[in-house]
């Protein structure tokens, strides 16, 4: 079985390189294992792919400064298609909402070759929140032959939109196993030294956004609800890691730079961000993998979004969908920051997305040893 991996964002790497380390383990067992970077977001993609030293075969290198969805989708089919042209793989594997993710399936479809989409069945209702993603994983669903669904809820959706039964799997989130590995082999005083600062363990809050809903308006109450909260909890360091999209960059630092207890850094890896998540006593993200990553950690996520396809765990008590709104921001904020028992209560509760061994799940069903969805 010769299989084709198609990533090309930081999150598609974390979330399939346990597939990836996976199949490399059964390379004696007959499987052909090729790797593809699109370089949608390359230099991010690339400092997730040094945590699992994972070097990908094939590194298409299409992003362009100031680059739109049309030309992005064009250069990809385009590059993509040659790829498999070129390999012809048995199963391309594609992971989540990108356009990547997308472009790779739709690819795979024209070229005849059977697709697995990782993380399938995710919803919000909305086509235009997250925007285009909605899209891509609504789309992805009517190409894909196997759909890994991480839960329960979004093998429902699959199943609510007519996708067969016998080809839909929960398999648990590979954001779990992701974990896991690094867990296993970080070294939390390097990791201090890289990123140049130490914060006491229940002192940090972590603020992240790079989703382009909340470019312009959003963004701006992002921020003031960041600066609001940074005077009014003196005694905590807020750390962001900014995006390097100039729509997120250029702001933030304009609106937070000098700010005595705001730490603003440079795009961080995988390990540094779960470093940082491990010490935090709350989260405040846009970011769909730290939703999905907090549970790991017992830390609540304030989610700045409208709409969340990872209702999973605000419905278990981990996350509040806060919209975008300053006053929504600092209200959900204040719950979790004004009582520290709130967020004590957080470890004593499964984690909704799964148990670390969704990989192995994965590749067992391609490789035909497993029983498909039950309810």
């Amino acid at each position: 079985m010769k299989v084709l991996v198609i990533f090309g964002t930081r999150p598609e790497v974390i979330k399939l390189a346990p597939v990836i380390l996976e199949l490399q383990r059964r390379l004696e067992q007959g499987v052909e294992l090729l790797t593809c970077l699109t370089g949608q977001h390359r230099e991010m993609a690339y400092q997730a792919l040094s945590v699992f030293k994972i070097t990908p075969d094939a590194d298409l290198d299409l992003m362009q400064p100031g680059q739109t969805l049309p030309d992005l989708t064009a250069r990809l089919m385009t590059a993509i298609s040659m790829v498999l042209e070129t390999h012809r793989p048995d199963v391309v594997v594609v992971q989540g909402d990108t356009s990547t993710a997308f472009v790779g399936g739709l690819a795979a479809f024209y070229a005849g070759i059977p697709v697995a989409h990782v993380e399938a069945g995710l919803r919000t209702g909305d086509m235009q929140s997250p925007f285009p993603e909605e899209m891509n994983r609504v789309m992805l669903s009517r190409v894909a032959r196997w759909h890994f669904a991480p839960t329960e809820r979004a093998a429902n959706a699959l199943l609510e939109e007519g996708i067969d039964k016998a080809d839909v799997f929960i398999t648990g989130n590979t954001v779990v196993d992701a974990i896991g590995i690094v867990r296993q082999q970080w070294n939390p005083e390097a990791i201090q030294k890289r990123l140049g600062f130490n914060v006491d363990p229940g002192k940090c809050v972590l603020v992240t956004t790079h989703r382009r809903e909340n470019f312009g308006e959003g963004l701006q109450n992002i921020l003031g609800a960041v600066t609001q909260l940074a005077v009014e909890y003196s005694e905590l360091t807020f750390v962001f890691p900014v995006h390097l999209n100039p729509s997120v960059h250029d702001k933030v630092h304009k609106a937070l730079a000098g700010i005595p207890n705001i730490k603003l850094l440079g795009p961080i890896n995988f390990e540094e961000s779960l470093y940082l998540q491990s010490i935090s006593c709350l989260i405040l993200t846009d970011s769909g993998g730290i939703q999905e990553e907090a549970p790991s950690f017992s830390v609540p996520v304030i989610v700045m979004r409208e709409h969340t396809e990872r209702r999973e765990g605000v419905d278990a008590g981990f996350g509040v969908l806060a919209g975008q709104t300053k006053s929504d921001i600092l209200n959900a904020a204040h719950y979790w920051l004004s009582d520290c028992a709130r967020r004590d209560t957080l470890a004593e509760l499964d984690n909704p997305y799964g148990d670390g061994r969704a990989a192995l799940r994965i590749i067992d069903i391609l490789a035909g040893s497993s029983d498909t969805y039950e309810e």
